[in-house]
């Protein structure tokens, strides 16, 4: 990506993680990102098309490879994805940032809500990215269960949506409470002891 419109992205982030994106005004990033208003509007003319942008491009930094993630067993693969979450969050760049304030943090949730009202397309992409989830996290546990690695009376859709949301769970608590960088070492306690309940004796 050219760097000047990476640079703009950046400093864009920042602005709509610290402000709602109603309060952020185009004035404030321009003048923040130093460049000239021609340079600027060279790459955006409204604030809603950087505003996608942003979006667009930051949660896809959060997006997990599936791939390079271990599906068997249970336990290598949920290990595996917290590792992979430490350097790929939201957490990595505001770590980068030097920014602790837990405000920063909660901020990306209300960003990525203001995301999907403004853009039903970006809501389905959501959505979808969810249902795919959903299903990896399936195929992992019923592959667990064949193995016999685990026994539960519960469906494995069951059981992958309780990781799921579990991870949900855990991660926006941390934020609540400021401790956001410790989310991952919280998911993977939470996990063992879920794994644990669904090991077979």
């Amino acid at each position: 990506m050219n760097s000047s419109k990476e640079h703009i992205l950046e400093v864009s982030f920042r602005l709509f993680l610290r402000k709602t994106f109603k309060e952020v005004t185009m004035q404030e990033i321009v003048k923040e990102t130093g460049l000239s208003k021609g340079a600027f509007y060279h790459y955006f003319d409204s604030k809603e098309k950087l505003f996608l942008e942003v979006v667009k491009h930051f949660s896809s930094e959060t997006d997990v490879d599936y791939s390079v993630l271990p599906r068997e067993p249970l336990a290598q693969f949920y290990h595996a994805y917290v590792e992979y979450l430490r350097n790929k969050t939201i957490y990595s760049f505001k770590r980068d940032q030097g920014d602790r304030d837990s405000g920063f943090s909660l901020n990306y949730f209300v960003l990525i809500f203001d995301a999907m009202k403004l853009f039903p397309d970006f809501r389905e992409k959501m959505i979808s990215s969810s249902q795919e989830e959903v299903g990896i996290w399936t195929d992992v546990v019923s592959r667990a269960r064949t193995a016999g690695e685990i026994a539960s009376l519960m469906t494995d859709e069951q059981i992958a949506n309780l990781f799921m949301y579990t991870s949900d769970g855990v991660v926006m608590q941390s934020t609540i409470q400021g401790n956001a960088e410790e989310a991952p070492d919280r998911l993977l306690s939470v996990w063992d002891g879920l794994y644990k309940g669904l090991k077979k004796d």
